[in-house]
């Protein structure tokens, strides 16, 4: 046994972060369950500031409550005891200023115009240093430098927020670099989120125009001293060597320029009440990648494929004479085989550099890119692939997720939605990472949240967003964005975008069992909902205003209109009963019951009103579409003696929709999983496997290595889909990752943290191979199994359960049968699985061979050239096919044959006849089975 790591609220060794409702947690390994107790001890200074005796193993963490003090140390241990032996571990966190008021001030350089303001002080060391901080911050985006050398390894610093309501600062060790007597600090800032061009309307200096530094510098030396250097009226500035720069721009940057001019700086009076311990994960370089292929295009352009989309920088080795301009244009695919980029919109998305003559690594420094490929020109020599890498940047998030089959789609598939996660986790949860867009939209957030946190620890992720979305609500009397930061933008509050107040709370609380989220946003919880209340035109109901609806549905009467059929105020009012439900849920969990009754109470007003207005008593929905009947299922709408007709009526209608999705980002997260949960798995898995348009795996089959916007972002043909709102790399769709998680791998209901799980996979002759692992604060659930082709058709299983997690197992098709655990044989209600690894198999009550039937469409049967054989050896029903090729297609090809011996007379099946077909088609394995 041994303790393999701990985190301080969810983070490693955090420095300098907002550390407010202090949470430590461990994962114990072992290779089995026993008894523990547990014991937290931290000190500082070597002093104990907070110990507990050893309690009970009954979780893995500590909420401690301790006053912490500012720019200070704290060294922790916990300590595991068993059998009267202890084992422990050890790590620390460092708090950043906390309330500390800075003893520095904002400078500036008195001209506001500098696209690149290169701030400098020299300094003299009077020692041996042994500890040295820096708090810093910058406005726009900042780099610092000590004798020439990046401080940290993060780019665009401070992140993206509203810098009006609060600015984050950053902490950074900077001890081994002042080893100097002499040290030159300097620190570089361009426009970034804060004075350049976001947003839709054009416009720059949404908060600010002016660039802008504060930091402190705290150093101990070896005798024991204490100095304090900071931002004043002592430094100097000028402008710098990039000569335009912003997100959606790129940059421009000359070596070529001199560093002179320089200038007494300015002292701002800004506020400095505003500056906050960071809340932000790092935007780090995670990944390189290389070069795939260098293309020469038809229009004989060079670009370099990298083989993956992705969000971050470019970087190059240069070996340009002095004066070359090299000019790198981002893009994410080819058409025709030419470089296109016309999807960018109006982001310029380029990097020019303009040579000094000296070989060197070169990148931008305040912008970033979404991109594959990349157009190189005005370069000299040939293209080396060696000399250039794309650098992979996004928030920094420890992945905990993974899904593997057998079949090379869906795992490119999964692979896309993680990709996807990658590119857009970049400090806010964006939309896209390549068009003058890149916002932080509250609905694309809110359905993939789920996903999100089974793919990656994306905890501190959230609870910086959540603080985005506070501070904005807090502008609009409640109400939540869009798209967060605002940028000044008033347009919002609608119903799923603006619900991601309530719901992402909630989500992360119920996968990592930690309400420190909850505490923090529950004053915002309750403002969204009574905004709601306020506004709505209708008692109980969400009516009036604007609402996104099923955005990007294909079943809307207009084409033209992306909100889809299903009614707009049908969607809204879930979402006001589902908020208010969270929040009274919250409210219960922290002690307030009078808000629990309140929200609870509206919660149920809202319910029966959506029942009186959409659904019949005898559960009929007035709604057609596939988007609301997975709505009232998934929320549990209708009574539970109404599941099965709603279920039914849902089959019905995606039959009608020939079981192809015409949902959009509020039905696609939906869909499967509630097919899936109420025993469609097989219809479930049809429409997950199918590859044509619309479906998951049609992106996968034109190339792509990210999750698009739109179901045919790429159109069938090879050309773009013409609409200019068309991304190849979104995430949204991509939540049918959660639905792969929870009824392919099989993590089902768990208690928040999951500490005890339902593991209830749906096995499926499309997908005989499964495994993956989901990585809870407990440690890797590991989960692999085989659908056996054997004459029993036995299924294999091997679990891994981490210490501390308790998973019982609820296997399909399994009443009155005995499972072999580890070679004993046990009842199968009766398995709760614990720390170990465990071989289980069985034979289910009956097979997981996909067979056909007598609905099974006349085109489904002709496309089968063994099954045509069997029945054409008792009847001569199919000639009439095999006559007429075009009616496979049409709408008698997707008749049965006792439907179509019904209405067309010359047919005239005998009932023996027929019913020899029928046997035939039920014995009769469908071809893809066969094959696989």
């Amino acid at each position: 046994m041994r303790i393999t790591e701990i985190l301080v609220n969810h983070l490693k060794e955090p420095l300098g972060f907002d550390l407010s409702y202090l949470r430590i947690e461990f994962k114990i390994d072992a290779t089995s369950y026993e008894n523990v107790e547990k014991k937290l001890i931290i000190t500082s200074h070597h002093k104990t500031v907070y110990e507990t005796d050893f309690q009970p193993y009954n979780n893995n963490f500590f909420n401690v409550d301790t006053k912490l003090t500012p720019r200070t140390r704290y060294d922790v241990e916990v300590q595991v005891r068993s059998n009267n032996k202890i084992i422990s571990s050890t790590t620390f966190f460092e708090t950043g200023k906390m309330n500390e008021p800075f003893k520095a001030e904002w400078i500036a350089h008195p001209n506001k115009d500098l696209q690149n303001t290169v701030f400098k002080k020299d300094i003299d060391l009077k020692g041996e240093v042994v500890k040295a901080r820096l708090y810093m911050t910058g406005l726009g985006v900042y780099e610092t430098y000590l004798d020439g050398e990046k401080i940290g390894d993060e780019f665009l610093a401070p992140g993206c927020t509203d810098y009006t309501k609060w600015i984050q600062v950053q902490t950074y060790d900077v001890t081994k670099a002042l080893q100097e007597k002499k040290t030159n600090w300097t620190v570089s800032t361009a426009d970034g989120w804060y004075k350049g061009e976001v947003g839709f309307d054009g416009k720059d200096q949404h908060y600010g125009d002016h660039h802008r530094i504060i930091g402190e510098m705290h150093i101990t030396y070896a005798d024991g001293t204490k100095d304090c250097i900071v931002t004043d009226n002592s430094w100097q500035a000028t402008s710098g060597q990039i000569t335009k720069s912003s997100i959606y721009y790129g940059e421009d940057w000359d070596a070529n320029i001199q560093l002179e001019n320089w200038t007494d700086v300015v002292v701002l009076n800004e506020a400095k009440d505003l500056l906050h311990d960071r809340m932000s994960t790092p935007l780090r370089i995670n990944e390189r990648l290389d070069v795939k292929e260098v293309i020469t295009t038809p229009a004989g352009e060079t670009v370099l494929d990298f083989g993956q989309n992705h969000a971050g920088l470019f970087e190059f080795y240069n070996r340009e004479p002095k004066g070359t301009v090299i000019t790198l244009e981002a893009g994410e695919c080819l058409l025709e085989g030419n470089f296109y980029r016309d999807n960018l919109r109006d982001a310029r998305a380029a990097f020019q550099y303009t040579s000094d003559g000296k070989e060197g690594w070169v990148r931008p420094h305040f912008t970033y890119f979404g991109y594959r490929y990349v157009r190189v020109t005005g370069n000299t020599l040939p293209i080396n692939p060696d000399d250039f890498k794309a650098a992979v940047v996004f928030s920094e998030m420890s992945f905990t997720g993974e899904i593997e089959t057998e079949n090379t789609k869906v795992n490119r598939l999964f692979q896309n939605v993680q990709w996807g996660q990658r590119s857009n986790f970049f400090d806010v949860p964006t939309d896209c990472p390549q068009r003058n867009e890149r916002l932080g939209w509250t609905g694309d957030a809110n359905v993939f949240s789920n996903t999100a946190a089974l793919n990656a620890n994306v905890y501190q992720f959230f609870r910086k967003f959540m603080k985005d979305i506070e501070v904005e609500q807090d502008a609009f009397g409640g109400m939540t964005p869009m798209y967060v930061p605002s940028f000044g933008n008033k347009d919002g509050g609608a119903a799923v975008w603006g619900d991601a107040t309530t719901i992402i709370p909630w989500n992360m609380y119920e996968i990592y069992g930690d309400d420190a989220i909850l505490k923090q946003h529950y004053p915002a919880m309750k403002l969204w909902v009574d905004w709601i209340t306020k506004q709505t035109e209708t008692p109980n109901l969400w009516t009036g205003g604007f609402q996104f609806g099923d955005w990007l549905a294909l079943d809307g009467e207009n084409p033209a209109l992306p909100v889809g059929k299903t009614d707009e105020d049908f969607i809204a009012s879930v979402y006001y009963y589902y908020s208010s439900t969270v929040v009274s849920k919250t409210a219960k969990l922290l002690g307030n019951e009078e808000d629990a009754k309140k929200y609870a109470d509206l919660a149920q007003a809202i319910k029966k009103a959506i029942s009186a207005e959409y659904i019949t008593a005898n559960g009929r929905l007035s709604i057609d579409s596939q988007t609301a009947y997975a709505l009232a299922l998934y929320f549990e709408l209708v009574q539970e003696n109404q599941l099965q007709r709603v279920t039914n009526d849902l089959v019905t209608r995606l039959g009608k929709d020939n079981d192809h999705l015409k949902t959009g980002f509020v039905g696609t997260p939906l869909i499967c999983q509630v097919l899936s949960k109420y025993g469609q798995h097989n219809l479930a898995m049809k429409i997950f496997m199918h590859e044509d348009y619309p479906s998951w795996l049609y992106a996968v089959n034109k190339g792509a290595t990210t999750v698009w916007e739109r179901w045919n972002s790429i159109q069938e043909d090879g050309s773009m889909h013409p609409d200019s709102m068309n991304s190849l790399n979104h995430y949204s769709i991509g939540a049918i990752m959660e639905w792969g998680y929870k009824y392919l791998l099989g993590i089902n209901e768990h208690t928040p943290g999951y500490q005890h799980v339902t593991l209830r996979p749906n096995f499926d002759y499309r997908l005989k191979h499964v495994k993956g692992h989901f990585t809870s604060a407990y440690g890797p659930l590991e989960i692999a199994y085989q659908v056996e082709t054997d004459d029993q058709h036995t299924i294999k299983l091997q679990v891994n359960v981490p210490f501390g997690q308790t998973v019982h197992l609820d296997l399909p098709r399994s009443e009155n049968v005995m499972i072999t655990v580890n070679n004993q044989t046990l009842p199968s209600d009766q398995i709760d699985l614990t720390c170990g690894h465990y071989d289980i198999s069985y034979i289910p009550t009956f097979d997981y061979i996909e067979r056909y039937n007598a609905l099974t469409p006349a085109k489904e049967i002709m496309a089968d050239s063994e099954l045509v054989a069997k029945i054409d050896e008792v009847s001569d029903v199919l000639n009439f096919f095999k006559a007429d090729p075009n009616a496979v297609n049409g709408g008698l090809g997707s008749m049965s044959l006792p439907k179509l011996n019904t209405i067309l007379p010359f047919i005239n099946i005998e009932p023996d006849v027929l019913e020899k077909i029928n046997h035939i088609l039920e014995t009769t394995p469908i071809m893809s089975e066969r094959q696989s």
